[in-house]
């Protein structure tokens, strides 16, 4: 499995494990609960190293 580019911004595993979760809801209101966990993980996430 290939990492996804946006795991260089999300680093925690269970992060990883709740995006990928958040991933499947195709609906509207899932889309825009995916993007806000992106952007609050993203945030949390940026001063862990890889």
């Amino acid at each position: 499995m290939t990492k996804k580019t946006v795991f260089n911004f999300i680093k925690t595993p269970c992060g990883q494990a709740k995006y990928i979760e958040l991933e499947a809801n195709k609906t509207l209101l899932g889309k825009l609960r995916l993007f806000w966990f992106i952007l609050i993980a993203s945030i949390r996430d940026w001063n862990i190293k890889e």
